[in-house]
């Protein structure tokens, strides 16, 4: 029983040694205690500024890649439509310049085909004019081979260069 009601004596002197322990604790710990307290207090109190900080600028973050992002596609979808509309003009131009080149063949073909044409005209006429001349010749040697008929034919053309 002496464990459970100790005597007025033992009392006294743990209540003595208390007050010396908070005495010397109050004097040499409890200011170290409060200020590493404190210090962490305001450690703690700085890492969550930190931290709402670092949150809000991956806010801030996230939204400008997004803004970013969209700018990106609506620059695409303009560079896009824009090589679209080039390629179109493109393929446009090609064509006309094709129907022009296929224009001018045809123009070149056509007065080719027309300076062969007047040749082999010219090559006929010059040909059939030979004809007829070995053709007249034939026949003046065959009339005019006696001397009457020679003379009679000479005044006709004599006549008729005069006339004209």
């Amino acid at each position: 029983m002496d464990l459970i009601s100790p005597d007025l004596g033992l009392i006294i002197w743990q209540t003595i040694g208390f007050a010396i322990l908070f005495i010397i604790l109050a004097k040499y710990a409890w200011k170290p205690i409060l200020s590493a307290l404190e210090e962490r207090e305001g450690t703690i109190e700085t890492a969550l500024l930190s931290a709402e900080q670092a949150r809000k600028e991956m806010a801030n973050l996230v939204a400008e890649n997004e803004k970013i992002l969209q700018e990106a596609r609506i620059e695409r979808d303009e560079i896009l439509k824009s090589a679209n509309e080039y390629a179109a003009k493109l393929m446009e131009e090609a064509t006309v310049a094709a129907s022009k080149v296929e224009a001018k063949m045809v123009a070149e073909a056509k007065a080719q085909i027309q300076t062969e044409k007047e040749a082999a005209l010219t090559d006929v006429k010059i040909q059939v004019a030979e004809l007829s001349l070995l053709i007249a010749e034939k026949l003046m040697r065959q009339k005019l081979s006696a001397e009457p008929e020679q003379k009679k034919l000479v005044e006709e053309f004599v006549k008729e260069i005069k006339l004209n």
